[in-house]
Formats: structure tokens, C-alpha cells, sequence
């Protein structure tokens, strides 16, 4: 009954998010980002200002979809940082399973069409998306330390930074793939394949050639 109850409340949390979002997407594309409020789009939802923040840092991650972390993805986060096996392949998995919460491919093109109307929003999503690659480089850093305490910290800091920008990448060129090539191929098989080539490019075999 609690795991029924946690998850009715993990719906609840995502429908306000998304409706908050809804909201702050047509306000911004009937007055522009600087033509209404936090205040105006809690209206629109019926909820107040604390409940606002206690789901976007800001308008800006409000107008994108870019909630607070959750409950949920903290719990990925955590299998993560406990897994001790390939970290290339866990941090894949990291990444499919976060897509699975929010499925940003179904949601980009209402973001680039807001993004077209507001360019200068693009500032603030490349600075979450930067943070948010600081915050899983830091995940990779506790997940190495906790697996091997004498880990050279230089070291295991550009082996996180690689993966990080590595999957990253890969994500990009997927969801390309997904979205202005109209592939049917999955999501998942298109990141994992693309993270396949990769790695037979990068293979120490191929080193001598």
C-alpha cells in the first residue's frame, strides 16, 4: 500500500510539474518571456508560489521542463553510485532510465519552438545543461572514490569529465537521429549503438593503427 500510495504521489508531482510547464510555454508564446510572472503562472495552475520552487529553480527551468531533482532520480542516481560494473555501461543505463522518467525527445520540439521564439533563453539551457554535467562528473568522482580510495583525484577527475561529455554527445546525435531524421529505430538501441562505435574506435587495439 505505501509503494501504491508513493507512486500516486510521484504522479501528482509530475503532472503539476508538467502542467506548470504547459503554462509557463503558452504564456511565453502569448507575451513573451518577460511578459508575465511566476505569480501568473501559478494562477493558471492553481498553486502558489513556495509549491513553484519546490519544483523549478526559475522561470527560465520552468519554461524548459528542467525540474528540481526528484525523489526518483535520486534513487537512480544512488543504484548508480553503488554499481561496481563497467562505468561506461552503467552510466548508459543511468542515462536511458533518466529518459525514461522525463522522455526529453517527445518533449524537444515544444522547447526549440520556444527557444526559436526566445533566443535568448539558449544561454539559460546550455547553463543547465552544464550543471548538470558538473553534478554527474561529481557522481562518477563519489562512485570512484567509494570503489577505490587510492584513485589519483587529477585522474579520476578527466576520466569522469570524458564520460560525462562522451554519453552526452552520443545522447545528442541520437536524439538528432530521432527528431530531423525521423528514425523508428529505439532511442536506446540508437544511444547504445552509437556508444558501441565508440568504443571499438577507442579500443587499444586500434591504437597501433
Amino acid at each position: 500500500m505505501r509503494e501504491r500510495a508513493d507512486s500516486l504521489r510521484e504522479q501528482r508531482k509530475r503532472e503539476t510539474s508538467r502542467a506548470l510547464t504547459d503554462a509557463a510555454r503558452r504564456l511565453t508564446t502569448e507575451k513573451g518571456f518577460a511578459g508575465f510572472t511566476i505569480e501568473e503562472v501559478c494562477a493558471e495552475v492553481g498553486v502558489s508560489r513556495r509549491t513553484f520552487f519546490n519544483y523549478f529553480e526559475s522561470k527560465e527551468s520552468a519554461v524548459f521542463g528542467f525540474a528540481t531533482i526528484d525523489s526518483s532520480q535520486e534513487a537512480l542516481e544512488e543504484e548508480f553510485a553503488a554499481r561496481r560494473g563497467d562505468l561506461l555501461d552503467d552510466f548508459l543505463r543511468l542515462t536511458l532510465r533518466r529518459f525514461d522518467l522525463f522522455d526529453p525527445v517527445e518533449d524537444a520540439p515544444a522547447m526549440f519552438a520556444v527557444i526559436e521564439q526566445e533566443p535568448r533563453l539558449l544561454k539559460a539551457a546550455f547553463e543547465h545543461l552544464a550543471k548538470n554535467e558538473r553534478r554527474d562528473v561529481g557522481l562518477i568522482l563519489r562512485r570512484t572514490a567509494e570503489a577505490d580510495r587510492t584513485a589519483d583525484a587529477p585522474d579520476a577527475q578527466l576520466r569522469a569529465e570524458v564520460v560525462v561529455h562522451t554519453v552526452g554527445a552520443l545522447v545528442r546525435m541520437s536524439m538528432d537521429e530521432l527528431l530531423h531524421r525521423q528514425s523508428t529505430e529505439p532511442f536506446a538501441d540508437l544511444l547504445t549503438r552509437r556508444l558501441d562505435v565508440a568504443r571499438s574506435l577507442y579500443a587499444p587495439s586500434q591504437k597501433a593503427h
